[in-house]
C-alpha cells in the first residue's frame, strides 16, 4: 500500500481590522506622537543637563589639571560639615527669602486677580492684565538695579521720607532682608496673578448665584466657594514664585548685602569666581532635591487634582 502524505495547510490569511477599530487606535496614537517633541525637549535641556551636574558633582580635580570622574560622594558631606562652611545657613535663608516673598504675593496678587476676575468689565481685563505684564518687558536685572536706585540711602524714597522727618537719617532699606524679600515679590507678582486670575476666570458665575439664593452672605461665599474653587491656581502660583525666588541670586546681589548671602550667590561664585566646578554641581543638586521634596509634601498637602484646567 502507498501511503499519502496530507498536503502541507496554508496558513490562513491574516484578518485584517476593521476600519472603524483602525481609525480608533490612530486617535488613540495621536497624543504620544504630539507628546514626542516635549519629550524631547526635556530630555535634552533638563533630563541631560540634570545627569550631567550630577556627574561633575562627583569628580575631583581642577580648571588647570582637568576633572576626573572618582565618583566622589563625600563632596555632599564636605559643603555641609566641613570647617567654616556656611552652605548650610545660606540655604536655610534663601527657603525663608522664598517662603515670605510667596506669602507676600499671594497676599498682594489674589485681591487683585480678583478684582480683575470680578469687579472689572470685561473691556477692561485685557488692558489690566497687561499692565501686570507691562514690568517683564524690561530686563529682569534692569528692573531690580532700579530698585537699588530708588531705595539707596541718597535716593529718592528716603530722602523724602528724611525731609519729612518719618524716618531717622541713619534708616536705611537696602542691604537688609526686606529689600530683597521686597525685590523677590515684585519681580515675581505675576507669576501669582496670572494663575490665580485663570483659575477665578473658570468659576461659574451661577455657582456664585446659587450660594446668594442660599442665604450665604459675601464672606461664607468667598471662604467656602471661591477660594477653594481657585486653589488650583494659587498652587501653580506658589510653585512658580517659590522655586523662582529660592534660586535667584539677582535680588540679594543687588539689593541685599553681606548679611543676605544667598544659595543662588553661593552656586554663582563656586561656578564663576572660584570655579569649583564640581562644588557648584553639588550645591545646584542639593537646592533641586530640596526643592523637589518640599514641592511633593506641598503637592500631596494641598492636592492636585484640578491643576489640569489651568492648562
Amino acid at each position: 500500500m502507498t501511503a499519502t502524505i496530507p498536503a502541507a495547510s496554508t496558513p490562513a490569511p491574516p484578518v485584517p481590522a476593521p476600519p472603524g477599530r483602525r481609525l480608533d487606535m490612530k486617535r488613540r496614537s495621536i497624543p504620544y506622537w504630539l507628546s514626542l517633541a516635549g519629550a524631547a525637549w526635556l530630555i535634552v535641556l533638563f533630563l541631560i543637563p540634570l545627569i550631567s551636574g550630577l556627574i561633575v558633582s562627583l569628580m575631583t580635580g581642577n580648571p588647570e589639571t582637568g576633572y576626573t570622574l572618582t565618583w566622589n560622594w563625600g563632596v555632599y558631606a564636605r559643603i555641609f560639615t566641613g570647617a567654616g562652611s556656611q552652605y548650610g545657613t545660606f540655604l536655610v535663608r534663601s527657603l525663608w527669602y522664598g517662603a515670605a516673598s510667596t506669602v507676600l504675593t499671594i497676599v498682594v496678587g489674589y485681591p487683585l486677580a480678583y478684582f480683575i476676575a470680578f469687579r472689572v468689565r470685561e473691556r477692561w481685563k485685557s488692558p489690566l492684565l497687561m499692565l501686570v505684564l507691562l514690568s517683564f518687558l524690561v530686563s529682569f536685572v534692569i528692573r531690580t538695579d532700579m530698585w537699588a536706585f530708588f531705595l539707596a540711602p541718597q535716593g529718592p524714597v528716603l530722602s523724602a521720607l528724611h525731609d519729612l522727618g518719618i524716618v531717622s537719617k541713619g534708616f536705611r532699606i537696602l542691604g537688609t532682608p526686606s529689600a530683597v524679600i521686597g525685590g523677590d515679590t515684585y519681580n515675581t507678582l505675576a507669576y501669582m496673578v496670572l494663575p490665580i486670575y485663570v483659575a477665578l476666570e473658570r468659576i461659574d458665575g451661577r455657582i456664585l448665584e446659587a450660594a446668594d439664593d442660599l442665604y450665604a452672605n459675601r464672606r461664607q461665599v468667598f471662604f467656602r466657594t471661591v477660594l477653594p474653587l481657585s486653589r488650583a491656581g494659587i498652587f501653580a502660583g506658589v510653585l512658580l514664585v517659590f522655586i523662582t525666588n529660592v534660586g535667584d541670586p539677582v535680588n540679594a546681589a543687588l539689593l541685599g548685602g553681606s548679611g543676605t548671602y544667598v544659595f543662588g550667590q553661593a552656586i554663582q561664585d563656586a561656578y564663576l569666581t572660584n570655579q569649583q566646578y564640581n562644588v557648584a554641581a553639588a550645591l545646584s543638586t542639593v537646592l533641586m532635591v530640596v526643592l523637589g521634596v518640599i514641592m511633593f509634601v506641598y503637592a500631596r498637602t494641598a492636592g492636585t487634582e484640578n491643576i489640569e484646567d489651568l492648562v
